[in-house]
């Protein structure tokens, strides 16, 4: 069940990674060079914590963005290794910050860094990787591209105190909770996709519609993930059901389930949620309330809108392998769900 946007000139196709993978590979593994490299301290702590958690960090996804965008725009140089690396330590830097903000005790499957080493060396090293990406901004030495990534940085730093004002309050509505995802996820999406466009030296139409490729494709990851936390497909991504829940998070199914329960069931949102009282049953009810209320599904509806925006940016580009792998992407995120 991909996204439902067909694109003339591609044939339907079974959503994977694997193009977008095997498009960037050599890239790629020049990208995770200069990572490993960018990590590399005397002080010792630094590349072990670094590597710890960039080890758990997944796909590599937004780097390969940035990666695959440029060779859309036809870009034939090395800038966009540089930047790759530096979107990728933005994330990293951002994901260390998260553990220790949501007390998380795994990320992927492994014990977090916040866990291993404490919160201090956590946040430190975060800090420190923020600090590469500045000097690999500084190093490609565009003006314009250090003004994208500096903004998208400060952007998810608003987007995550913005998830810890709405978090444990049930009053938050759906706006407010688009606001933070917008914020916190997709502006790295976006940005990471729209540097690829600025190193090619595209016009601005070409800058605009990878943008919008890349933070519709980002907030539809993120509707996802809140779909994710609610379902037992959770374990074989390394994560426990329910984490939201038992940290009272207000995701986009809560905020729905909220609004079409009766008395009784807000009753118990509140208590969960905002009071944090939860009893062992709380969250097999809690999923059944999402169930039943079709807020799941809602979510997941979404997700395919904003996927379906994302592919349609895509439309300015000539047909090829890159928009192909572009295309599958966006479907491959939302089949994450089943």
């Amino acid at each position: 069940m991909g996204v439902a946007v067909s694109v003339e000139g591609e044939t339907e196709r079974k959503p994977s990674l694997e193009p977008l993978v095997g498009l960037v590979a050599e890239d790629l593994k020049a990208v995770n060079q200069v990572i490993i490299e960018r990590m590399d301290s005397p002080v010792a702590l630094i590349p072990q914590l670094a590597s710890h958690v960039v080890a758990a960090g997944g796909k590599r996804l937004r780097p390969m963005l940035t990666l695959a965008s440029a060779r859309l725009c036809g870009y034939p140089g090395r800038r966009h290794i540089g930047l790759a690396a530096c979107v990728e330590c933005i994330h990293t830097a951002t994901l260390l910050h998260d553990d220790v903000v949501d007390d998380s005790e795994l990320r992927r499957g492994l014990a977090s860094a916040n866990v291993v080493w404490g919160n201090k060396p956590s946040v430190l090293v975060g800090d420190f990787l923020f600090s590469r990406a500045f000097e690999l901004m500084v190093e490609d030495g565009s003006l314009r591209i250090l003004a994208i990534l500096s903004r998208a940085s400060s952007i998810i730093a608003e987007g995550e105190v913005s998830q810890l004002v709405t978090t444990n309050d049930t009053e938050t509505t759906e706006a407010d909770y688009l606001a933070v995802i917008r914020a916190k996820t997709a502006e790295l999406f976006a940005a990471a996709c729209r540097i690829g466009a600025v190193v090619a030296d595209r016009p601005q139409h070409e800058e605009a519609a990878l943008d919008s490729y890349g933070r519709n494709l980002g907030i539809a990851f993120q509707l996802i993930d809140d779909v994710l936390d609610y379902s037992a497909k959770q374990a074989t991504l390394g994560k426990t059901v329910g984490d939201d829940f038992r940290e009272g998070k207000i995701t986009l199914p809560i905020v729905l389930a909220f609004s079409r329960g009766d008395g009784a069931e807000k009753a118990f949102w509140r208590r969960t949620l905002e009071d944090l009282e939860q009893e062992p049953d709380d969250l097999a009810r809690a999923i059944a309330l999402l169930e039943a209320h079709g807020a799941l599904a809602a979510t997941l509806e979404r997700a395919r809108l904003y996927g379906g925006k994302a592919i349609a940016a895509l439309e300015p580009f000539r047909p090829g392998a890159e928009r192909a792998a572009l295309i599958d992407a966006v479907d491959f995120c939302i089949e994450r769900a089943y």
